[in-house]
């Protein structure tokens, strides 16, 4: 499910109360701990926390006229979602993730970079925090472009 929202402000408005406090929540908690250089705005439907052009000049790959996703959090059908690159293109930080995570007692439920909330009482906070300070965007830069020159190097 995306999102018609223009702004931040839009989206959670746009979402039913108990929906609206967790993804707030989860927002406020990103907005506290991202590293210095990301933003956050609206990017393909969905709550998107970037880096911006200023930042990384050449965009996304996929849509160059996009900043450089970096996390995202969305409100789905079943779940509350948050998706993280660095999940997907790190190996390391992947691992320290689901070891963190199984610390917390809680059931992962998770994609390639996507993280699930089905319940809102089993939400991770302090480990979402931790998760949004674990990279620098100067490190996140250069594994996305060290993966992108191997996916694009013909042999």
């Amino acid at each position: 499910m995306t999102s018609d929202a223009k702004t931040v402000a839009e989206y959670i408005a746009s979402l039913d109360p108990e929906r609206k406090a967790v993804v707030a929540k989860i927002h406020d908690t990103l907005l506290n701990n991202l590293p210095r250089g990301v933003e956050a705005g609206i990017q393909y439907g969905m709550l998107g926390y970037f880096i911006p052009h200023s930042v990384f000049a050449p965009g996304y790959h996929c849509d160059p006229k996009q900043p450089l996703p970096f996390m995202a959090l969305a409100s789905q059908k079943q779940s509350v979602n948050l998706y993280h690159m660095a999940l997907y293109t790190m190996p390391d930080v992947l691992e320290w993730f689901r070891q963190e995570y199984a610390k917390t007692g809680l059931k992962l439920d998770m994609g390639k970079s996507c993280i699930r909330f089905r319940k809102p009482d089993h939400i991770p906070y302090g480990l979402i925090a931790r998760l949004a300070r674990k990279i620098t965007v100067q490190e996140y830069i250069k594994i996305y472009t060290e993966t992108l020159d191997t996916r694009t190097k013909k042999p």
